[in-house]
């Protein structure tokens, strides 16, 4: 089969490598459809880490995918050949204590879909996941859609760790497609203003479109002051999805006492930093976001019933041969790109 590899910083090739075979009783082999391109296939793609991961080449990455069920192992009872299915990314071990305590996505033995040391991703032709992992969309998502419902379940994931109420005023920082899942996840949950930060102009008129109560550019304007202006006694809880310190400090100032700073971005530094003055008086909650967590059936039924409407993010489509096209263009933010989609 045809797999995209990682082949040194910044370069990828198209390859002849074996079609994966079911080995254990819940495999499912999956024929691939769609498979988006990610904020941290792109780490992996310009600098070959994120952290501790480090790449060792060649490498497949690509995690957000959709495709058709090929052929089943001999124990999986709820799907069959033809159907369309999204894809978990992660595959615990169900065993250790944090799988126990119903945190599969921080489990011990997790192996993550395109990250170094785990397994290869799903930039290839074929794909072999267990039955768990296979999320039945037949007739209810299309393959886009399908990959969507990975990064909105993180956005999803997100929202509920910050316990979002009725009412809730709340600040995203950063208006990709995890910033974007963000604002659709908590205005479905119930908060009442959503105020959005964007560098990237394009984004800030998807954003405005489609959602966002408030969208400001802080190359054109100081976002804090404006939505201090909006919202004088602050914000209740904010979303950093940029990764940057500059927003981890705007996140910081727009808090008001007791607020909550949800840390979903990835920072490309191995360390950032907080002024202990402001988060102590205003008794600040960080809370760091590790993927998803049991969201991604309900991250599909939203989608399903209407209640998010997220096709919107998808701007690019690529066929598999121009992979590395998406790729490019992803890293550089070019074209108002926000989710690229390579087509297979």
């Amino acid at each position: 089969m045809k797999a995209q590899v990682l082949t040194g910083i910044r370069q990828m090739e198209m390859r002849e490598i074996p079609r994966p075979q079911i080995i254990r009783p819940d495999d499912v082999l999956l024929k691939i459809e769609a498979v988006g391109v990610c904020g941290s296939d792109i780490h992996y793609f310009e600098t070959g880490r994120i952290g501790s991961q480090i790449v060792k080449y060649p490498f497949i990455v690509g995690h957000e995918c959709a495709g058709r069920v090929v052929e089943i192992g001999p124990s999986v009872t709820n799907l069959k050949p033809g159907q369309l299915v999204a894809v978990e990314p992660g595959i615990a071990c169900h065993k250790c204590d944090q799988c126990l305590a119903g945190r599969q996505h921080t489990c011990r033995k997790m192996v993550f879909l395109g990250c170094p040391g785990q397994i290869p991703g799903c930039l290839s032709e074929y794909l072999v996941m267990p039955e768990e992992c296979c999320f039945d969309i037949e007739g209810k998502l299309t393959a886009n859609q399908g990959v969507i419902a990975e990064p909105f379940a993180i956005g999803l994931y997100a929202v509920r760790q910050s316990q979002v109420f009725s009412g809730a005023k709340v600040a995203i920082l950063g208006a990709g497609p995890i910033g974007l899942s963000c604002m659709a996840a908590a205005k479905a949950l119930g908060a009442q203003k959503v105020c959005m930060t964007e560098i990237i102009p394009e984004r800030v008129q998807l954003a405005q479109k489609n959602g966002a109560d408030w969208v400001g550019n802080p190359h054109q304007e100081n976002i804090v002051q404006s939505i201090c202006r909006l919202e004088p006694g602050g914000i209740d809880i904010v979303y950093e999805c940029a990764g940057q310190q500059e927003t981890l400090d705007q996140g910081i100032e727009l808090l008001k006492p007791g607020g909550k700073l949800m840390m979903v971005g990835i920072p490309r530094e191995e360390r950032v930093s907080f002024c202990p003055d402001q988060i102590r008086r205003k008794e600040i909650t960080m809370i760091n976001v590790r993927r998803q967590n049991h969201c991604t059936q309900k991250a599909i039924d939203m989608q399903a019933c209407g209640q998010v409407k997220l096709e919107f993010m998808v701007t690019h489509e690529f066929d598999f041969e121009h992979t590395q096209n998406a790729f490019e263009m992803v890293a550089g933010y070019r074209n108002g790109v926000v989710k690229a989609i390579i087509k297979l």
